[in-house]
């Protein structure tokens, strides 16, 4: 099983737009966390972005969380655990895309990630 579905694609922040009440508007941001890297098999380019980007966002959980899975896919499974931890733990907490498309919140996309880390068997890598 792939780590793929804890993949954050898009950023979404809960900050209303305008203080009339009413429904929460919520706006979408697209930050690189490296997720087109992650997707087409480009571990060493994934890690190359995610460490850059981590210089400017360093509590930033979407880029966390594709850490540990770049982590993973290179073999560095008590890395992966620190970086999907850390995540959970970051005082920066938004909605993450998930790369099936679904919608939760940084620090339950870090507890699935943790989660399936703790119950996969650790595999060889080629």
């Amino acid at each position: 099983m792939s780590l793929i579905p804890f993949l954050a694609a898009a950023v979404m922040v809960g900050q209303p737009i305008t203080s009339i009440p009413g429904p929460d508007i919520r706006v979408t941001e697209l930050r690189d966390v490296a997720y087109e890297e992650l997707a087409t098999g480009q571990t060493v380019a994934a890690l190359d972005v995610i460490q850059a980007e981590l210089t400017t966002r360093p509590g930033d959980p979407a880029l966390l969380i594709n850490l540990g899975s770049t982590y993973l896919r290179l073999g560095r499974a008590a890395e992966a655990q620190a970086a999907f931890a850390a995540a959970e733990g970051s005082s920066t907490r938004y909605d993450l895309e998930l790369a099936d498309g679904r919608w939760v919140d940084s620090r339950r996309a870090a507890r699935l990630a943790q989660a399936d880390l703790a119950t996969r068997p650790m595999l060889a890598l080629r």
